[in-house]
């Protein structure tokens, strides 16, 4: 299977991803995609007080030039592929509405949950250390819920990030929860391809079993941090095995956009 959209695609503007926005597109084009979609990890509007600063995310200063340039892409290589521009965003419930009304100014067109924190990053836990702790296995999942709840994001990433080493009735019981409720507010899922490439502890089958058998929407996300990671046929491939043996109900695109 070849892929022909993406819409997980970083920048070198959150620190950790590699190229230049051009490299992305002329990728995606040279292995035949119609869509990409940038979504570099959104600023976030930490009140100043906290003195907490990400060193993951795009600074808010790097914003305008973000915009400007994805924008200036899109007008150039409308006649050969269709380019969106999003973030990929936690949900803060203490920080989230004003972090929303910032990027809404510069315009955007849709957005990725990707729950990297319980909580936030001043109180919270980072969600892929691996943990027994049952409180925050569900506060993550709540918080994926109230998120999906407010119908302002296009798909979850990696939904199964969480790494719940601990009662595996628990982990089942939550992961009912997360694909009830993705059905319930018709928000995708993702299967990452990062995951798979960088052999992380997601794509959990257990998870996808789950997800599988209820027939959650789910797509696939490059997760690309360098541009030859658009469309890396081998870890297509592997997905395409965990689709298969659990019977996902992979869709092409998400269908909801700002």
């Amino acid at each position: 299977m070849k892929m022909k959209y993406n819409y997980h695609t970083h920048t070198w503007r959150c620190g950790h991803a590699m190229g230049t926005e051009r490299e992305y597109v002329e990728t995606a084009i040279r292995e035949g995609f119609q869509e990409l979609g940038f979504s570099d990890h959104s600023p976030y509007m930490f009140p100043k007080e906290t003195g907490h600063y990400s060193t993951f995310r795009m600074p808010v200063a790097e914003t305008e030039g973000y915009v400007d340039t994805v924008n200036a892409l899109r007008e150039e290589y409308k006649d050969r592929l269709k380019i969106f521009l999003g973030y990929e965003l936690e949900y803060y419930p203490a920080f989230f509405e004003e972090t929303y009304k910032f990027i809404e100014k510069f315009g955007f067109d849709y957005l990725i949950l990707g729950q990297h924190f319980t909580n936030n990053e001043i109180d919270g836990v980072y969600s892929y250390n691996a943990t027994d702790n049952v409180a925050q296995f569900r506060r993550y999942g709540e918080q994926v819920i109230e998120a999906m709840k407010t119908g302002l994001f296009t798909y979850v990433a990696h939904p199964d990030l969480f790494s719940f080493m601990g009662d595996s009735g628990i982990y089942e019981e939550e992961a009912y929860k997360l694909c009830e409720a993705s059905l319930k507010y018709d928000v995708p899922f993702e299967i990452n391809l990062l995951g798979i490439g960088d052999r992380r502890r997601y794509p959990n089958e257990k998870f996808w079993s789950i997800a599988g058998k209820l027939g959650v929407k789910t797509v696939l996300g490059c997760d690309a941090h360098y541009p030859s990671a658009i469309g890396d046929l081998s870890c297509v491939m592997k997905a395409e095995e965990i689709i298969e043996k659990y019977g996902v109900n992979l869709i092409e695109k998400p269908e909801k956009f700002k």
